[in-house]
């Protein structure tokens, strides 16, 4: 089996957040895809199959299937049209997200994700402790959490408790506050998925571009995510969709034996 490994919303190794890439002639079995994503110990193995004109997709952290990863849907399509020379400029993914779309344009790749709205919430006590900074406001997704905090220092010096984190029933705990040089700025938690940190989230986006959106007036954002490797993405609000463009490099490919 064919394995790559893809830094994406970055144009450096070492830099955005790292995913397994493998292609697949058909499917096999959940609990064997669940393994090599335990092995490769990234926050995702992205496993794809051929299905006519488009692609079917799934996304496994070191400890579950999830329904939805911006990162790794951004590094399965860089293989697809660099390693797999696929020769349109849009490829369609079927997920259990529904239909999904990647454009390619130059050396930048445009996801087209169902955008999430959230409703605000009495800031959890236990996230308090967890955080221990001041909360501006808080907000419930499907499955996430959106905290607004004072600005960007807070962000990138935030150092949560993780054991904390953890016993909070939510699968992601995203952090965000205005930009100094960009719109917005980020940082993701998911330690419930078997993630600390990570490092860049489109999936954290969804959520983030129509926020910021209707509080920045504007409908074309730029975002950093400032984990320690960080990243750069180029966002649209569309409504009922949004869309994140950011690069991608290959840092690795080989072969799996088993």
């Amino acid at each position: 089996m064919n394995i790559y490994q893809v830094e994406a919303f970055t144009d450096k190794v070492f830099k955005g957040n790292p995913a397994a890439v493998c292609p697949l002639e058909k499917w096999i079995s959940a609990d064997l895809m669940q393994a090599i994503a335990e092995e490769n110990n990234l926050s995702e193995t992205v496993f794809f199959v051929k299905n006519g004109n488009s692609f079917d997709i799934k996304w496994f952290t070191p400890t579950c299937e999830i329904d939805l990863c911006g990162h790794a849907t951004l590094a399965a399509a860089h293989i697809i049209f660099n390693e797999l020379n696929y020769k349109e400029k849009q490829l369609i993914f079927n997920s259990k997200s529904g239909k999904l779309t990647v454009t390619k344009a130059s050396d930048w790749y445009t996801l087209n994700f169902p955008s999430e709205e959230i409703s605000a919430i009495e800031t959890p006590e236990l996230l308090k402790q967890a955080l221990n900074v001041p909360i501006l406001k808080s907000f419930k997704g499907n499955g996430k959490l959106l905290i607004e905090l004072e600005n960007e220092t807070v962000i990138k010096n935030l150092k949560p408790t993780f054991n904390l984190l953890a016993q909070i029933e939510t699968n992601m705990i995203i952090v965000t506050s205005k930009g100094d040089d960009v719109d917005f700025v980020s940082r993701v938690f998911a330690p419930n998925l078997g993630i600390n940190e990570d490092p860049v989230t489109g999936s954290a986006h969804t959520l983030l571009i129509p926020y910021w959106t209707k509080k920045l007036h504007k409908t074309k954002l730029e975002a950093v995510q400032l984990s320690k490797r960080t990243g750069y993405l180029k966002c649209e609000y569309l409504n009922d969709r949004v869309e994140m463009s950011g690069q991608a490099v290959t840092y690795l490919n080989g072969q799996l034996i088993i």
